[in-house]
């Protein structure tokens, strides 16, 4: 990731093909040692292809990946509806009395 991400700083920077020389030299400027031949495969992966279009590229092909979430409301709304809601209130109030105590004072206080 540091490698992609020092390349990327040096295309933003204005060098629209940086070396590996170049992504060494930025890397040891803020104390990273480069591995040479991770840092060959990026250069060999980029070389003479456009950083925006390799991004959106990767865009397109992140959009079809399913993102996950929302599995869990589905739970919480079916022990809403068994009547659990005036116990998870109480739960609720007793935890955040009990945080405000630990740390003495309260957030809006």
């Amino acid at each position: 990731m540091r490698y992609i991400a020092a390349y990327l700083l040096l295309v933003q920077g204005g060098n629209a093909n940086p070396s590996a020389d170049d992504i060494k030299k930025l890397l040891s400027s803020v104390g990273i040692s480069a591995d040479d031949e991770r840092l060959n495969v990026l250069i060999k992966e980029l070389d003479g292809k456009n950083v925006d279009e390799v991004i959106a590229a990767g865009q397109e092909k992140l959009q079809g990946l399913p993102s996950g979430g929302g599995g869990g409301s589905s739970a919480a709304a079916g022990g809403a509806a068994a009547g659990g809601d005036a116990a998870a209130e109480e739960e609720e109030k007793e935890e955040s009395e009990s945080s405000d105590a630990d740390m003495g004072f309260g957030l809006f206080d």
